[in-house]
This record gives structure tokens, C-alpha cells and sequence, in this order.
């Protein structure tokens, strides 16, 4: 017997519906702000990677040979490939430009609750814009997608790395063991670094500089509260990777443990790395796997739906109830049809089982006088109609073929 590999899961229809659900209200908020959907290859060449966020991400990556010898690995992460598709194909486009993603990635890392070998990952990148207007956009897509997904117990934190950097050149400690540490909330950090990292009122940066970074950094939290975003103010925030260059963000689910982390971007530089000319970005990734989970946690819920319409044929009218089934599905409708021989008894149990709206029987008296009888399975009501009388007794289709 095989088994799915570790670290991989399969998904049931239920949990389908569940993904589904969230993925349509994520892309509706993402597409209700002018962004517009790209997908690249799950596959790239690994130095790709590798420029991006140093020579320790191959140990968490599958890296494979072709039959060429080229190395290649499996996307750990978007944000990468979508940057190299700018630089290959989409420079000369006007800016800004508004893109967005949703796709699986792979990571080889010991599975635990909430981390998989095989993710989701949902995210945008707006390239060309480097204004507070445009930073501010782009942080409101992420609170307002985690808002309209129905998530009610999360936090968005907001900082800026060239502010916080500014600072620890000022005392001296501005390397990657203090900014982990800070990353990390090290418990062990100078009191003067707890005591920066510890503001929230933007006003007291003033003091600290640089002048016009921490101006920025005050237009887009303005922006951001104009926009009916909730925040917090948090310099803490470092990032581990050294091409952000400003304001940066992390949006939390308490309720996941250690595992909190739902979302994060920020203001960074990527594509003069992959050879491109040096322009401004801002982005961010949503966990999807996690984010999920973490509504489950507050009763989220989705089921598969059941048909418009479930057609029973006898044994002498199963072709008009193919032919029947066919012209209401290019109608727009949800249609199953009995494919088993189950007597009408049975048959209507299995319509109700599937959560149809109606059940739609068609026998020889039905064939002959050209109305079908069709049987409301929420109030058992049953009525003669024609195909006519039954499109308008259905309403409006919800999946009209193109």
C-alpha cells in the first residue's frame, strides 16, 4: 500500500470547500485594490534562491539535477520567481505594477503542526512605488484580507529596519546576532535596545532619526488609520532578511502558539539582485495553511454544495434525462443525475443526502406531456413544469458557462 509522502497532506471535499472559501475572499480583497493575478513555474533554477536569501536556504530546499545537469529546486517561496519574472519580462511595463499570486511552495523542514513540507502561500508585490500612500496600500491589503476572511482574534505590528538600524549604528551594535536576537525578542538585549524597540508613540523617533525615514514611517501609519486599520507600532520587528529597507510588517494569531506568524512583508530591494535596474517594492506572503487553521480554530467552516437540481430517469427515459441534465448545466445550473438504477424512493434520499435543491423526475408520463415533475426537497413541495417554468422556478444560475 503507498502511503502520501511526510510532510504532504490530501484534502477531502470538505476541506476543500474550506480552502476554497478562504481563497475566494482573499482574492476578491486582493482584486478589489487593482491587483491582478501571475503564476510562475513551481520549479526554478536554485541559484535563484540562493541570491535571495543566502547559501543556508539549499539545506532547506529540495534541489534536484535534470537531465542536463542544470540544478534546479522546488519553489520555497513566491516572492522570488514572481521578481524574476519582472526582470525577464515585465520592466518596461508601466509602474506601478500591481501583481499578485497564489500557489504551493516546498520547504524540507521537520513537519509540525501548522508547517508542512508542501504550503500555500497567497502575496502580492507592487513594484515602482515607493511612497507612503503606496506602502500604506499595500499593508492595508494584508489587514483588510485577514478582516474580511472573517479571522477576529490577530494583531498587525508595524516597524521600519532603517529606523531600527539607524539606532543600533548609533551604539554600535548593528549586526546580524543583535538583529536576531531582537527578532527573537532575546530576553538577554541591552536595556537602551529593549527601551527603543519598546516605543509606539512615532513622536518620540524624531530624536532618533534618520529625519526623513521616520517621517515616512509616521505618513504611513496616519494612512494607514485613516484607512480604518488597527495597529500597533513595533520597532521589534527584524525581519531576517537583509534586502528590506524601510517599513516592514508582521500580522499575528495568538491562538497558534509559537507558530503565530500568519503574514509578513515589507519595503525591500530584489530586483537589481537578479539584474534588473534598481527599483522600489513592497510586499508581502499570507500563510495560507496557517491562516486557515487559525480560523478553524474560531468555527470556520465550509461544506461541498449540493446540486441545483438532481435528475431521476426511468430505464425507458435515461437518454432524455442525460439530454435534460445537459441543457440545464449549459443553462448555468448545478445538475446531477441517478447514475446507479436506484428506485425513485431511494434515488430522491440520495438528492436530499446531497443537499439538492430539487429533485427532477422524469418518467414516460412526463415524456409524453413535456413537463417534468419536480419535487422541492426543503419543503417536499412537488409541482408539474416545463423546461421554462423550471428555469424560472430554479432563479438565476450562479455558474453560467462561457
Amino acid at each position: 500500500m503507498f502511503e502520501r509522502p511526510r510532510g504532504t497532506r490530501d484534502f477531502g471535499p470538505k476541506e476543500m470547500a474550506e480552502r476554497r472559501k478562504l481563497e475566494r475572499v482573499l482574492r476578491r480583497t486582493f482584486e478589489s485594490y487593482g491587483y491582478h493575478e501571475v503564476m510562475t513555474p513551481t520549479f526554478e533554477h536554485a541559484e535563484l534562491f540562493v541570491e535571495r536569501s543566502g547559501h543556508g536556504i539549499l539545506e532547506e530546499m529540495y534541489v534536484f539535477k535534470d537531465k542536463g545537469g542544470r540544478e534546479l529546486a522546488l519553489r520555497p517561496e513566491l516572492t522570488a520567481p514572481v521578481m524574476r519574472f519582472y526582470t525577464q519580462d515585465m520592466q518596461r511595463l508601466p509602474k506601478p505594477l500591481k501583481l499578485y499570486y497564489f500557489g504551493p511552495a516546498f520547504r524540507y523542514e521537520r513537519p509540525q503542526k501548522g508547517r508542512y513540507r508542501e504550503f500555500w502561500q497567497m502575496g502580492l508585490e507592487l513594484i515602482g512605488a515607493d511612497t507612503p500612500e503606496a506602502t500604506a496600500e499595500m499593508i492595508s491589503v494584508a489587514y483588510h484580507s485577514m478582516k474580511n476572511s472573517g479571522l477576529k482574534n490577530f494583531r498587525l505590528r508595524i516597524g521600519d529596519v532603517k529606523i531600527l538600524k539607524h539606532f543600533l549604528d548609533g551604539i554600535g551594535k548593528n549586526d546580524r546576532d543583535t538583529m536576531r536576537a531582537i527578532d527573537k525578542r532575546d530576553e538577554g538585549l541591552p536595556e537602551e535596545i529593549m527601551g527603543f524597540i519598546s516605543i509606539e508613540d512615532p513622536e518620540e523617533l524624531e530624536r532618533y532619526g534618520p529625519k526623513e525615514e521616520v517621517e515616512h514611517y509616521k505618513k504611513v501609519l496616519e494612512l494607514l488609520s485613516s484607512a480604518d486599520v488597527e495597529y500597533v507600532p513595533d520597532l521589534g520587528i527584524a525581519r531576517g532578511l537583509d534586502y528590506y529597507t524601510g517599513v516592514v510588517f508582521e500580522i499575528e494569531a495568538p491562538e497558534l502558539g509559537a507558530e503565530k506568524q500568519i503574514c509578513g512583508g515589507g519595503e525591500y530591494r530584489l530586483a537589481e539582485l537578479f539584474g534588473a535596474r534598481p527599483v522600489a517594492t513592497s510586499g508581502f506572503a499570507i500563510g495560507f495553511d496557517r491562516t486557515l487553521l487559525a480560523l478553524k480554530k474560531e468555527g470556520f467552516e465550509a461544506e461541498p454544495s449540493g446540486p441545483d437540481v438532481y435528475v431521476i430517469g426511468t430505464e425507458g427515459t435515461v437518454k432524455n434525462a442525460f439530454s435534460l441534465a445537459e441543457k440545464l448545466r449549459q443553462a448555468g445550473y448545478v445538475v446531477e443525475i441517478e447514475l446507479t438504477g436506484k428506485s425513485i424512493g431511494k434515488a430522491l434520499k440520495k438528492a436530499a443526502s446531497l443537499g439538492s435543491r430539487i429533485a427532477l423526475i422524469l418518467g414516460e408520463d412526463e415524456l409524453m406531456s413535456g413537463k417534468y415533475t419536480v419535487k422541492e426537497l426543503s419543503s417536499g413541495e412537488q409541482k408539474k413544469l416545463d423546461l421554462d417554468g423550471m428555469i424560472g422556478f430554479l432563479g438565476p444560475a450562479s455558474h453560467e458557462c462561457d
